[in-house]
């Protein structure tokens, strides 16, 4: 599966590198650290994230369970602190954001129909909507984590997976800590 995802992820985009104003070899040092698979990796992170921060800031307004409204707001704040660290990588790397991911929905992305639905609904039909996505987006962020770590070069990239892949281990526990979320897992489910 993580082979898979890096290959997706290599194939999937094909940002070209930018010297952004800096000497060529201090440029060309900096691109040179990064393979096709950071560059991908943090291509497709930063929409990820984006859109489950998108999702995350719409709890306060639209939960009924002050345990989930917690949970969205500690998981927005660290997507939002995942977001500057992916955009500082990127910019690291000499590659430009063209958000080739732009209106994509990708496995674990949090989609536009979701978040219409999201913005759409209140109550419990909300927090089964964002703890699904969520759920979701950490289960998918691990698995092109996991590739990132096996298959990405420049340590600012692959320490960063990792650092995400711890958090987002954290937060799927948050996450099976809700009630909401609970009921949710098929194991918790009646048959």
């Amino acid at each position: 599966m993580c082979a898979a995802a890096v290959a997706l992820l290599v194939a999937g985009c094909s940002a070209q590198p930018a010297t952004g104003g800096t000497s060529p070899q201090v440029a060309a040092s900096r691109t040179s650290a990064f393979n096709a698979t950071d560059t991908a990796w943090i291509l497709l992170m930063i929409p990820m994230a984006e859109r489950a921060r998108q999702l995350t800031d719409l709890a306060p307004s639209r939960s009924a369970d002050p345990a989930v409204t917690t949970l969205a707001a500690k998981t927005g704040s660290t997507l939002r602190a995942d977001l500057r660290r992916l955009r500082a990588a990127l910019k690291l790397s000499g590659v430009p954001d063209t958000r080739p991911h732009e209106g994509h929905d990708m496995p674990g992305m949090v989609s536009l129909d979701t978040l219409d639905k999201a913005a759409a609904t209140k109550g419990r039909p909300f927090d089964r909507i964002l703890t699904d996505a969520l759920r979701a987006h950490f289960t998918q962020s691990r698995v092109l984590c996991a590739g990132e770590q096996n298959q990405g070069r420049a340590d600012a990239a692959t320490g960063l997976a990792a650092a995400i892949a711890k958090s987002t281990s954290q937060q799927i526990s948050g996450l099976d800590g809700l009630p909401t979320a609970r009921s949710a897992t098929p194991a918790a489910r009646p048959r």
